[in-house]
């Protein structure tokens, strides 16, 4: 057979592989793309010793034709539900709703599209650190948001056999199987000395009480930064799960005898709350005080004036924190078992994926150069007669 003819031939059953009136199946794609159908799924599953030019050309047959693993097939053959948690346990306590953050929301969009390309649904679970609340949820692994130090949570589903993928790098020896972070103190470097070349002096920061390894290690920047260039550290701390605290904290920040001529928020709301209260003190911005904060809210690129905001890039979080999961999900029980007890045996530097970060600069951080004036010279008064 000539390969013109091969190439039509395959064209052709892959424009009839869908069943009519139904949705395609294993069969379906296998016929259509060629090839077997344990080849099929080993293609699909990330399994067995395929060339990768084999495995694109499967993924691609099944995405044309819509084929998606049955959920009930799959449970009976491998005993996994297909179901992976998303949480955030930091806040736990607190009348904390973390979808309503846009990291938190863009992450879960992106977590959600990953998880379902690979044949799995997300379920968001409450924001609390009892476990036992999810008792009755069959889950095949968990990504955990801002795991804090002492997490029980994440220790007793490890305990469980369970998957955990933080999305934060853990601190001490948490034992999750893998990690996704920011380099915090990079970014925080890098915001802090933009703010030193646009004319700042007195850098302040609006930060967390929190445990969590973003609030420790953007303090802990903040700090080590101070005492590079000799500022004496200028900073309030706040319980991050309560925006009214955010307002607060500004305030006193602002209200300081050596109140600050820039600040960096490390939470979402604190662009705002810093906007107000300069303009409570009657403080222009960016003249009198510079000002960014970590946010993936676009509502900053239209505020009075728009606000710097560094993006910790959650979307790609997302994708990666699944992409790991499901990996170890689907590897061998040995196999997962030794992940699971090399990560418990490293320090929270090893063993994960880091993400870049972007400062998004706006008028906030830009001190404007302030023009100068030369009135035209004045005449010189008639002398009296």
């Amino acid at each position: 057979m000539t390969a013109a003819k091969h190439q039509v031939r395959r064209a052709a059953r892959e424009q009839s592989g869908r069943r009519p009136g139904g949705r395609a199946g294993i069969r379906d794609v296998a016929a259509a793309a060629g090839v077997s159908i344990t080849t099929v799924s080993d293609a699909l599953n990330g399994k067995g010793r395929l060339p990768d030019t084999t495995r694109r050309h499967v993924r691609s047959v099944a995405d044309r034709l819509g084929y998606r693993p049955s959920a009930a097939a799959r449970a009976l053959r491998t005993g996994k539900s297909g179901l992976i948690g998303l949480t955030v346990t930091t806040y736990g306590e607190e009348p904390f709703t973390f979808t309503e953050f846009a990291y938190f929301a863009e992450m879960a969009r992106a977590a959600t599209s990953a998880a379902l390309a690979r044949g799995y649904a997300l379920v968001i679970l409450p924001a609390t650190s009892q476990h036992d609340v999810w008792s009755n949820v069959a889950l095949d692994g968990t990504v955990v948001v801002d795991p804090s130090d002492q997490d029980p949570v994440v220790s007793e589903l490890v305990r469980q056999g369970i998957p955990v993928v933080s999305d934060g790098r853990p601190a001490g020896n948490l034992p999750v199987t893998a990690w996704v972070d920011n380099d915090h103190e990079a970014a925080v470097t890098h915001l802090l000395d933009h703010f030193a070349a646009s004319g700042a002096r007195r850098i302040g920061l609006l930060t967390g009480t929190g445990t969590d390894t973003y609030t420790r290690l953007s303090t802990a920047a903040y700090l080590a930064w101070c005492a590079r260039v000799g500022q004496d550290p200028v900073y309030e701390a706040y319980p991050a799960h309560d925006p009214c605290a955010g307002a607060v904290a500004a305030d006193r920040l602002l209200a300081r005898p050596d109140r600050p001529d820039a600040v960096y928020g490390l939470y979402d709301p604190n662009g705002t709350d810093l906007l107000a209260a300069a303009r409570r003190y009657g403080l222009r911005v960016p003249d009198d005080l510079l000002v960014i904060c970590c946010s993936e809210s676009t509502v900053y690129a239209t505020t009075e004036p728009p606000v710097t905001t560094l993006s910790l890039k959650p979307g790609r979080i997302g994708t990666t924190v699944i992409q790991l999961l499901i990996d170890a999900i689907e590897g061998s029980p040995e196999s997962r078992s030794a992940l699971l007890s090399a990560t418990a045996a490293t320090t929270a530097a090893e063993g994960g994926r880091v993400m870049p970060t972007e400062l998004i600069v706006r008028a906030s951080s830009q001190r404007r150069s302030r023009s100068v004036t030369v009135n035209p010279p004045r005449r010189p008064q008639a002398a009296d007669q």
